[in-house]
Order: structure tokens, then sequence, then C-alpha cells
């Protein structure tokens, strides 16, 4: 089994957990549920370099990262550096996060927050909101089509913006995109977390025009991302560059005000 299969496989199990101690009526009931989401594709768009900083304690692939980050001291230092919004992982097992990052990271700061999950169940969704994110992943390689289009929908219904990670050009040309605000490339390949920021320059003029488009994995020079801009992508999901650093939120702070556009 491979490690993404494994992981959305931990995940059903979990969510089951999940279901028979919180109800989704009980999430639609938590304080946040009904705040006023903020854009996460707009904040994208309309910031000069478009980061989207991620805070992740670990992965399969570096087991240690930085185990003892506060999310909500690296959210705070986040929006001081300027950057679009924010990724927080909230998978346990496999990344050293949590549900309570996510709320921590909503009271600590007013970037939009995306839920970097293994999203396979709009429970998750509905967890999501109630937790203060303002948009959810979706990962093409972890779902079917109809699936992924049913999960897009019911996140847009309930006011959250919609990435899909896309890895290849299979999976962009299958991916029902009407709902989907952001397409990201992911230049991660699951099979051997090898990077490549090829995929992203290679998948580029495929999207549609109208997504907001961001490459993820693997960014880390001023080069990468002057090369990705001219590619046409909006924004880039930094995290490892950043969360290897002493101080997650300066690393950012540096990278953002020594870029020249």
């Amino acid at each position: 089994m491979s490690i993404l299969a494994q992981i959305v496989s931990d995940q059903r199990k979990e969510i089951a957990l999940k279901k028979a101690v919180v109800s989704q009526a009980q999430l639609q009931a938590m304080p946040l549920y009904d705040r006023q989401t903020i854009s996460f594709s707009n904040r994208i768009k309309n910031t000069p370099l478009g980061i989207v900083a991620e805070h992740k304690r670990r992965s399969p692939s570096k087991p240690k990262i930085k185990l003892q980050s506060r999310a909500a001291e690296a959210a705070a230092e986040y929006e001081k550096a300027g950057v679009a919004a924010m990724s927080v992982l909230t998978n346990g097992q496999y990344f050293g996060g949590s549900l309570e990052d996510l709320l921590l990271a909503r009271a600590a700061c007013d970037l939009p927050l995306l839920r970097k999950e293994f999203i396979v169940d709009a429970y998750q969704i509905y967890e999501a909101k109630a937790f203060g994110a303002d948009a959810i992943l979706l990962i093409a390689a972890c779902l079917k089509t109809e699936d992924t289009e049913q999960l897009a929908k019911t996140a847009k219904d309930i006011g959250l913006d919609v990435l899909l990670e896309v890895h290849n050009l299979e999976e962009l040309e299958q991916a029902p995109l009407g709902y989907v605000d952001v397409v990201g490339v992911n230049n991660r390949n699951l099979k051997d977390f090898s990077v490549d920021l090829n995929t992203s320059l290679m998948l580029a003029a495929h999207i549609p025009s109208g997504k907001v488009k961001i490459s993820e994995s693997g960014i880390s020079s001023y080069d990468a991302i002057e090369k990705l801009k001219q590619a046409g992508f909006d924004g880039f999901l930094m995290g490892e560059h950043f969360m290897l650093q002493d101080s997650p939120g300066k690393a950012a702070e540096k990278f953002i005000q020594n870029f020249r556009l």
C-alpha cells in the first residue's frame, strides 16, 4: 500500500470515530461556524508575491521539521511578514498537526486560513468551517472525480474557497473545476518524494485562465518564483523553507522584503 493510500485509510477510520462523538449539527453550532470567511483566492491574487506560508511540524519525507512549533505564534508572525495566506496542517498522525492548531491560528491572525488535510468526507469540511478555516484542500490523487466535485460543491455552499491539488496532466485534465477557486500544482512526486519545479512549468499552460494558480513544494529561491510567475502562477505555497528556520515568520518577512518584482 502506498503512503497516500495508507493515509486515506487511516483518515476514514478517524472520521468514523469523530462522527460518533461530535455530530455535524454540533459542528455547525460552534461559534466560529457562522463567521464571515475571507477569500483565500482573492487574497492570493491581490498580494504582490501571493505567498501561502505553511505551518507543519513534520511530514512522511521529513519526520523532524519543527516539532515544538506553536501555530498561534507562527500565524501572528506570518501576518506581520506580509504573506497572502496561511496553510495549517491539521493531520496529526503523519504531520503532527491538529484542529487546535487551526483554531489557535484563527485567534492569532486575520489571514485567510487553508485547512490542509486529506479530505475524503464532507464531515471534514464542516470541521474546517467550525474551526476557523476560510478554504479547504482537495487532493485529486485521493479522490474520484465525482467525489471531488461533490466535496468542492459542499465547501462552496458553506462559504469556503477550494484549492484543488494536482500532480500531473492526467489529474488536471480529469479534474472537475466548476467549484474550484484555486488550482495548485504540487511539485512533489508522491511515490518517491522527489521535487521537480518543472512539474509546475509544464502544467501552467493547461490550467484554465479563470482559475488562480499556485505552485507547491520545493520553492525556496527568488529565481524559482520569477520563473513560475512568468509561467502564469499567482501564488506559491512555501512550508519547509520557512519552518526549517529558527523563526518561520522572520524568515518569511526577510524573503518577502528582499524580493524585487
